[in-house]
């Protein structure tokens, strides 16, 4: 049973995903998951929705300017690099450290918005299939719901092919 917290009781970089959306009127609550949601297929099962129902955020390092590079993919969906790298240039791995300080989240609850520093955002094209999409709100347990037309104007990120074909 998923459990919805109030303020008090959110870890902190909830709180500030909390703050965030409260500031753009965003009227989904946070809804804490009672096992972790760090994989895809983890917060689809706690929240009883597909897997490509999540919206999960994974993090390059781009070659250039060591700027982080944020892909907001279907959890169904792997992520072709080489299609990313076409728009937005050469592409290295980002640890956990470069994430967490490019970022501002740890690996797991990162989320699409509040970002540290500016990062480079690319959307999945294959989300917008979707009448409602769960992205993570900071933390591990930590997820909100949101439209995909909410995800972008959220993020003004571009939307992209950006799947790998299988």
């Amino acid at each position: 049973m998923n459990t919805v917290l109030t303020e008090q009781k959110l870890p902190d970089s909830s709180l500030r995903v909390a703050a965030l959306l409260s500031e753009i009127g965003h009227d989904q609550p946070i809804v804490v998951l009672p096992a972790s949601g760090k994989t895809a297929a983890e917060a689809a099962a706690g929240l009883g929705c597909s897997v490509a129902e999540i919206a999960k955020s994974i993090v390059f390092r781009r070659l250039s300017d060591n700027a982080a590079v944020m892909v907001i993919a279907s959890g169904s969906n792997r992520v072709d690099v080489d299609k990313v790298a076409t728009m937005v240039g050469a592409l290295g791995k980002a640890d956990a450290q470069f994430v967490r300080e490019k970022i501002g989240y740890a690996i797991g609850g990162v989320c699409p918005i509040g970002h540290v520093e500016k990062s480079v955002m690319l959307i999945d094209q294959d989300l917008l299939q979707y009448p409602q999409v769960w992205v993570a709100a900071g933390h591990p347990h930590a997820v909100f719901a949101l439209t995909p037309q909410q995800l972008i104007a959220m993020t003004n990120a571009p939307v992209a092919d950006i799947a790998l074909l299988s």
